[in-house]
């Protein structure tokens, strides 16, 4: 589980990314030549109204969609002009994705659901259960490995997704409004466990969310508007700038 403490290396970027829905007249442009740097153990945040490209952008960094035009490089692999078997794998190995809903097999335990993706990598079913045992842990979740998904509240279930995002120990945690669907103490709970991957493990982290007290929380805010990055900096700035409160 221990991983090296932050570094200036970039974990992901893009360069002049665009991305256009639609073809001739009726085409619509989401986002608008992109240049974006994460760094390795870099705790970010990208805000921005309904519409501005957040969960666009969101997609094309975790590979789960491909550009327009530009670039997205994932650990320095340039991944736009890949074939379909090897962006899968560079998703794979590189990326981690916690959704705003936990998306668990519902037939399968906590631990099960955690084993899920290291089995799909071929890692042997007692080592994937051992390291599953010890994210579910991590996460506060000892002793209930192999409950149902039905068997737990809705935070120890995002807890689950989040152990299952670690699972093949990813270079980024890419979370799209992974506290959208949850209370107040449990979305404070999930960012406490992201600032402590951060602090303790050098995890690099991007969330989109719409809260400003819980960007408040991250190292850095990128801040979208029509599909172009407006603001870029420390939490407390841009939301200030923003007239928003942290």
């Amino acid at each position: 589980m221990n991983r090296a403490v932050a570094t200036h290396a970039p974990a992901m970027e893009t360069v002049a990314l665009r991305r256009t829905l639609g073809e001739g007249e009726n085409a619509l442009e989401i986002l608008h030549g992109l240049d974006l740097v994460i760094r390795r153990g870099e705790f970010c945040a990208i805000m921005g109204p309904s519409g501005s490209g957040k969960s666009t952008l969101m997609y094309l960094l975790g590979a789960l969609d491909r550009p327009s035009a530009g670039a997205v490089k994932i650990d320095g692999i340039e991944t736009t002009r890949l074939p379909e078997a090897a962006l899968a794998d560079v998703r794979n190995r590189k990326i981690g994705f916690v959704f705003q809903f936990h998306y668990l097999m519902p037939e399968f335990s906590a631990l099960e659901n955690v084993t899920l993706p290291m089995a799909k990598q071929g890692v042997p079913a007692r080592e994937a259960a051992a390291r599953a045992t010890e994210l579910l842990g991590l996460l506060g979740l000892a002793g209930k490995e192999r409950r149902l998904p039905a068997r737990l509240s809705g935070g120890e279930q995002q807890r689950v997704a989040i152990a299952r995002s670690l699972a093949n120990q990813p270079l980024v945690v890419l979370g799209d409004e992974p506290t959208g669907n949850l209370d107040t103490r449990n979305g404070d709970l999930v960012f406490e466990l992201f600032e402590r991957l951060v602090r303790e493990q050098g995890q690099t982290i991007v969330v989109v969310t719409h809260d400003p007290r819980l960007a408040a929380r991250t190292q850095r805010i990128i801040r979208l508007m029509d599909g172009r990055i407006v603001d870029d900096g420390k939490p407390a700035e841009v939301l200030a700038r923003a007239g928003e409160r942290g």
